[in-house]
């Protein structure tokens, strides 16, 4: 006779999905993407409308360096304990020293005080960085090992759904507010994150030993090459590098384009942004479910040729000129490819990090990843001065190429091994970073 105190399968997955620490899963989420997402389209949509121009404004990528190097202060946050608890106590400091430099960017005049601008965003970068490491180790410490993946999933479209602030309400606002203002409102919204830090509790973790620099940032990469060799340590990371180069390029300067074409800010607030962000999520989900049927090498093959030709249409929009319609299908169709794209490519990073050294190896890989947005990015201003927007939307899908070809050599299209999407929502977050 069966027996009401044992749990069923069906009633353990509803547990897993409906409960408390779903919810934080959202707060974390949308707490997390705010600063980036200020930073990547609210500043750049702020510095063009008080004319900067495109070449400085594409030197603002550079800001986000600290996103890919946060691994190298991650051991300090993992042994300087604060009144608040070791997660708690830096997620609180980040997220109030976000509020305070977020809401004094707006103070600043961007075309005489360039330097300061510059400044101050990097110190925003900086915390927005130090607040996603302390966020994703109480993540992980807070969520059991069977909910890890639904529980990543919730915060990476938390995450993603956060854009809608300073990407869409903010730049709505600008049209009747001053900069000023508007950047203390966007400001107000890390109170979520406030709110969270003070309203949980420090998770139980087990005593970790102390751990030199060689231990948390070169033996991952070592054991990685002694796993599988010199020769695919280099193809994977080069793959890493050049896999969505071409994308990243491609939206690096939206905003500042879609000004140029004669787009309003209420415009791009309502359409662009709200035609980006849903795609993405929709092709995100999508690309999980059809990599159980397809595995990940074929879904890298399949989704990358949509990510690199959804590209050419922008050139298509940038030779048509400022029709809306024209403006939500093809930045829709391109955040298909986004979501597609991000998801076989977190998968593989997934694939290729050990059990080991999974959290530091993600780490690692999503930093190098996430190095040509900063680098590559910050001479897009400059290239689209030069040579104008339809040739370097065509320079950008020539990019993607080199990152397709490696599939060769790290993703053969027949190769039969048996892959799981499993984790690759728990990356997406880094990821998103890229595009």
């Amino acid at each position: 006779m069966s027996t009401n105190n044992t749990p069923q399968p069906a009633n353990r997955t509803w547990a897993a999905i409906f409960n408390r620490r779903m919810l934080i899963c959202v707060f974390t989420g949308f707490a997390s993407g705010m600063p980036l997402y200020l930073l990547i389209q609210l500043v750049p949509a702020w510095l063009r409308d008080s004319g900067v121009s495109l070449a400085e404004i594409g030197l603002f990528a550079l800001v986000g360096l600290p996103y890919t190097w946060k691994f190298l202060w991650a051991p300090l946050m993992d042994r300087v304990k604060l009144p608040l608890g070791l997660r708690r106590g830096w997620m609180l400091l980040a997220q109030v020293a976000l509020i305070v430099t977020i809401g004094l960017l707006g103070s600043i005049n961007p075309l005489t005080q360039t330097a300061w601008v510059a400044t101050l965003a990097v110190i925003i970068a900086v915390l927005s960085a130090t607040q996603d490491v302390a966020i994703d180790a109480y993540r992980r410490e807070l969520l059991p090992d069977e909910e890890l993946g639904f529980g990543n999933s919730v915060h990476v479209q938390a995450y993603r759904i956060s854009s809608l602030i300073p990407g869409s309400l903010s730049l709505i606002l600008a049209d009747n507010l001053p900069w000023s203002q508007v950047f203390w409102i966007t400001a107000a919204f890390m109170g979520v994150g406030v709110l969270l830090s003070l309203g949980v509790r420090e998770p139980i973790r087990e005593t970790r030993p102390v751990t030199n620099l060689r231990t948390a940032v070169l033996e991952p990469f070592l054991e990685y090459v002694h796993r599988r060799g010199w020769q695919s340590f280099v193809l994977a990371l080069a793959f890493m590098v050049l896999y969505k180069l071409g994308d990243n390029m491609a939206t690096a300067l939206s905003t500042p384009f879609y000004l140029d074409l004669g787009f309003s800010k209420t415009e791009i607030g309502l359409v662009a942004k709200n035609a980006a962000l849903w795609p993405a999520i929709i092709g995100g989900l999508l690309g999980g479910l059809l990599m159980i049927r397809l595995g990940i090498n074929r879904a890298l093959w399949l989704f990358g040729a949509v990510q690199m030709a959804s590209i050419l249409g922008y050139a298509w929009l940038a030779s048509v000129g400022p029709i809306l319609w024209i403006l939500a299908a093809v930045i829709g169709f391109e955040y298909l490819g986004v979501g597609l794209g991000t998801a076989a490519f977190t998968a593989f990073i997934a694939r290729e990090s050990s059990k080991t050294f999974a959290a530091t190896q993600f780490a690692l890989f999503t930093a190098l990843a996430a190095l040509p947005r900063s680098l590559a990015n910050s001479t897009t201003g400059v290239i689209v001065e030069h040579i104008g927007w339809v040739p370097f939307f065509f320079v950008c899908t020539g990019l993607a190429v080199p990152g397709m070809l490696l599939l060769f050599w790290v993703a053969p299209w027949s190769r039969s091994i048996s892959e799981s999407a499993t984790g690759s929502l728990s990356a997406a977050k880094n990821s998103d970073h890229n595009s």
